[in-house]
């Protein structure tokens, strides 16, 4: 299964979605070889996007510090610096390989807004039709705390979903996820199945705060996203100077991150389940959790426990297990306040409750999207 299912996504991907982070970009003379291994693989693969951290780090450098600042006001003035020096490395040498990098620079509200979304899109399949490297980083220097990503593993995770790319890429200063005793990494998990408790347990945060932020949790929660949309995410060393092209080769290195799911999601349930903007919270008990997330079931007003927030009929809501996960969304067929009358009741209930004959279903399943990976506990 490991060795067919590297071989499988190599061979058969139409679009790749690579990230490197701030560390690894720290030392300059690293980008040289990174456009280099993507060349070869924009000659099999034309879609091909680049999501590069490394303004803040490249602008610490060219101010002198040592440590990343803490006042956020700092953090956007350093990337500032850095990113303009970031772009012109990444050009010149894309340049002597024949083709051109474009940079965007998004907040979260870029991708979570329809129109923007949409110009999004349009704007990268236009950049790839016209052989351009499309280069993609967070833009430190104006976000603020509710228009921010969390890190640049999520923004990688959300931009393959939204460009359908079957391969996510991190590229990190490990080789991959391992098993750990005492604080010290013990073996490489070549292939993840299934993103237990177990799994998500073995993520610890990055050991170097002076320069990057994320870690393997950040990861994790990328691989979650990537595979709850049916598409694969490989984590790998980005200090092997040959790592993509064993990648695109099929070769046993680093982790990976097989879909959850058996086929890619639809265009429709992407943006329910990861960019629309949800208006309420519907918690459900365990059963339903089991019903939605293992069986594809609707979810029944007998399963929602409680409801929160001000939301009406057709209006996107979060669905959590009682213990806060985020299990996926989806649109209420019940505006709140009639919705949380129904809660815990039977479908013969619902007459009683409400003075007429609702529908079935608090969320069908045709209009639920779950974005949670199955995990055991």
């Amino acid at each position: 299964m490991k060795i067919k299912a590297r071989q499988k996504i190599a061979s058969s991907c139409s679009a790749i979605i690579i990230k490197v982070g701030t560390r690894l970009l720290t030392n300059t003379a690293y980008i040289p070889p990174l456009v280099a291994q993507i060349s070869e693989i924009r000659r099999r693969v034309k879609k091909v996007l680049l999501v590069s951290s490394g303004a803040v780090g490249l602008g610490m450098k060219a101010i002198g510090l040592s440590k990343r600042p803490g006042a956020l006001s700092d953090i956007q003035a350093l990337a500032a610096v850095g990113q303009s020096r970031l772009m012109s490395l990444y050009d010149a040498e894309c340049a002597k390989h024949g083709f051109h990098a474009g940079q965007l620079l998004l907040t979260a509200a870029d991708i979570n807004d329809k129109e923007r979304h949409l110009n999004v899109m349009n704007c990268i399949s236009s950049l790839w039709t016209m052989n351009v490297l499309p280069v993609i980083n967070e833009n430190d220097s104006v976000s603020v705390d509710e228009l921010k990503f969390g890190d640049n593993d999520c923004l990688a995770a959300l931009i393959a979903v939204m460009m359908k790319a079957e391969l996510t890429v991190l590229l990190t200063g490990v080789d991959g996820l391992h098993t750990s005793e005492g604080g010290r990494l013990i073996e490489r998990v070549s292939c993840v199945e299934e993103i237990s408790s177990e799994i998500a347990g073995m993520a610890s945060n990055t050991d170097d705060k002076n320069f990057s932020t994320g870690g393997m949790a950040s990861k994790i929660r990328a691989a979650e996203i990537v595979t709850s949309a049916g598409e694969y995410l490989w984590i790998a060393d980005g200090r092997d100077a040959s790592v993509l092209s064993k990648i695109m080769s099929g070769e046993d290195v680093g982790t990976l991150f097989v879909p959850s799911r058996e086929k890619q999601l639809e265009s429709r349930k992407r943006w329910l389940g990861f960019f629309s903007k949800t208006y309420g919270k519907i918690l459900v008990d365990e059963g339903a959790v089991a019903a939605l997330v293992e069986k594809g079931k609707s979810l029944l007003p007998s399963g929602v426990k409680s409801v929160s927030g001000n939301f009406k009929r057709g209006d996107a809501v979060s669905i959590c297990s009682t213990n806060g996960q985020l299990i996926g969304k989806g649109l209420a067929n019940y505006p709140s306040n009639e919705l949380a009358l129904i809660a815990g009741k039977k479908t013969s209930q619902i007459v009683s409750a409400l003075g007429y004959e609702g529908d079935h279903e608090a969320i069908h399943r045709d209009k639920l999207v779950i974005t949670a990976a199955k995990r055991r506990s």
